[in-house]
């Protein structure tokens, strides 16, 4: 059966609707950015017509991602992962936005609760390891929450804590914090999820972590990268 693409009754090519998603997930712009940098391209689309698109495509391209990423992951993420939490405001109000990184900076999950309770963490975890696994190393900060989730999944003695020794997860909040700020933040919770869900696996399908080999290497795999972003949805 032959697959339908999802941009059958849309007039924009798709190679444009993919360009402005691509844009405004990966770089940190605002969606009147977008439109203006498409301008300068002889493209004329508005703001609104950029965030319908990403509303739209945005967890489809993601959800293929890692659909074309699971085999891959699975046979290296669950030597260690690195556990952390990190405040956002939602008009005003602190939540808390959870996430699992494995030890190659691969963002395997990203959580959104209104509390950092032992139910919040716990939550968290299950829904890491259904879609993951089970981890051999799971590195954590001191927050007591953790060490009373792990020992309701038996995963205490797996736990490690340091003062150094999750860096990992500190700095993969890097790259959505500057979102954060290009975006001002916020309005619903349930937006924010869907954000950081398409948002992280956007950046595990880009991260090339050009700092680790050569730069013609670098340039191999970033052509890759982006040929594979051009065929995401075909039919």
């Amino acid at each position: 059966m032959t697959k339908r693409s999802p941009f059958r009754y849309f007039k924009t090519s798709p190679e444009i609707i993919r360009l402005a998603v691509m844009m405004y997930i990966r770089f940190p712009l605002s969606l009147r950015n977008v439109e203006d940098l498409l301008h300068e391209r002889g493209i004329d689309v508005s703001h609104e017509t950029v965030r319908f698109w990403w509303n739209r495509f945005g967890p489809m391209f993601a959800a293929e991602i890692r659909r074309n990423r699971a085999s891959r992951m699975r046979s290296h993420s669950n030597w260690q992962w690195h556990l952390d939490e990190v405040f956002v405001k939602i008009n005003g109000e602190a939540h808390y936005l959870w996430r699992a990184v494995d030890h190659e900076g691969e963002v395997l999950e990203s959580y959104v609760t209104k509390r950092r309770d032992r139910k919040s963490a716990l939550k968290f975890l299950r829904k890491s390891m259904k879609r993951h696994g089970n981890p051999r190393v799971i590195v954590t900060d001191k927050l007591r929450s953790y060490g009373a989730a792990m020992k309701v999944i038996g995963n205490a003695p797996k736990q490690e804590t340091g003062r150094w020794q999750n860096n990992r997860a500190e700095n993969s909040h890097l790259p959505f914090r500057r979102r954060e700020r290009a975006m001002l933040r916020f309005r619903q919770m349930r937006s924010l999820q869907k954000f950081v869900a398409v948002h992280s696996s956007v950046h595990n399908h880009f991260n090339q972590e050009r700092h680790l080999y050569s730069r013609d290497n670098f340039k191999l795999n970033r052509a890759a990268a982006l040929a594979e972003w051009r065929d995401l949805c075909a039919a």
